[in-house]
């Protein structure tokens, strides 16, 4: 048996202080020169789908031109205010002991599914000290697509080619949104839900999730139930 969990970051993981939102506002003026007013709306979405959004609520309905200098300036604005991170954000309850413990498991492989861009994702894990816990060269980020269950099956395929096929069922996205527990079922994968973000625990539950939890506090329990019956 082999194991494959792919995390979502923003609030499954970890709160990061807000500081995404203000990298994006001022990456977006940085790119277009038009006043940033509002970004879209920004949970379990890729950063393409928000920055897709975020164009068309200011009226710039050509924005395929602005994307790649757009997410070139959202890294750079994020960079310079990694150290917020910090001391703005903070941990999810459990995340540190189970990512550590389910990293001394053979058998499991952990990685990342978000919608973040990758130095971005890797900023916000070096943050809190997580970066050696997961894979990020298997992940799927947020440049990707603006659907997330595309996200997903990038992921899948990498981690396929590196380490062999998974049974669907031993492949775990762990997520705090509908936009999670969709991607997960359009692959065909399981879906574990944390209500940790802004998702109720019954609308997670009603989309679809497999499993719902209100958080990853009980580490045994949540160790058991991602890493699976040994082997």
């Amino acid at each position: 048996m082999r194991r494959l969990v792919m995390w979502d970051i923003d609030h499954t993981l970890m709160y990061a202080g807000g500081v995404g939102q203000i990298a994006f506002g001022a990456a977006f003026t940085a790119a277009t020169g038009i006043p940033y007013r509002e970004t879209a709306l920004m949970a379990g979405r890729t950063d393409r789908d928000i920055a897709v959004q975020t164009f068309t609520l200011h009226g710039v309905a050509d924005y395929e031109p602005h994307l790649d200098s757009f997410f070139d300036a959202v890294i750079a604005e994020f960079l310079t205010r990694r150290h917020l991170v910090r001391e703005k954000g903070y941990l999810m309850p459990g995340v540190p002991d189970v990512l550590a413990a389910l990293g001394t498991q053979p058998h499991v492989v952990q990685t990342l599914v978000t919608g973040n861009l990758r130095p971005i994702a890797e900023a916000k894990l070096a943050a809190f000290g997580l970066t050696d816990l997961v894979d990020v060269e298997i992940g799927g980020y947020g440049t990707e697509d603006v659907v997330r269950a595309t996200l997903v099956r990038r992921s899948l395929e990498r981690a396929i080619a590196r380490h062999g096929e998974f049974q669907p069922a031993d492949v775990l996205v762990v997520g705090d949104t509908v936009h999670d527990v969709t991607a997960a079922l359009a692959n065909g994968v399981t879906a574990i839900a944390v209500a940790t973000g802004g998702t109720m625990a019954a609308d997670l539950a009603a989309a679809g999730a497999h499993v719902v939890l209100d958080n990853l506090a009980d580490i045994d329990a949540v160790v058991r139930l991602l890493a699976g019956p040994p082997a």
